[in-house]
């Protein structure tokens, strides 16, 4: 793997996160992410609050950049995909952050940008 991506394996891999503002989007309170990375593929689960489940994949773009694309199945029984790209960073208390500018491309219309937080009791 390229040293250069390191810091996004060490930032995501194994990570939870959970919404810190997402105006626009579907996920909300209550909604987990969960990350792995292997060299510049990135994968993630998540669910919760609206979300029955959903899945992630995408790649490491830069030393702090990924872009992915996603879907879910909502409790309502609505399919939704879209695309995001997304910037790691780390807060004042050490976690990790994650900065997302995303749009539906499949269920749904628009976009938006959205922050997420890691969840650090729940690293694996």
């Amino acid at each position: 793997m390229d040293s250069t991506f390191a810091n996004i394996t060490e930032r995501l891999h194994g990570r939870r996160f959970v919404v810190a503002n997402n105006a626009q989007g579907l996920s909300g309170t209550g909604t987990v992410f969960h990350y792995r990375v292997e060299d510049v593929a990135v994968t993630g689960t998540y669910q919760g609050g609206r979300i029955r489940m959903g899945h992630q994949v995408g790649r490491v773009t830069g030393s702090d950049s990924i872009e992915l694309l996603y879907h879910c199945v909502t409790h309502d029984g609505e399919i939704l995909a879209g695309w995001s790209q997304g910037r790691v960073g780390v807060d004042e208390a050490g976690r990790t952050t994650l900065h997302f500018v995303w749009g539906w491309l499949s269920g749904a219309t628009g976009g938006g940008e959205s922050n997420y937080v890691e969840v650090l009791a729940e690293r694996d």
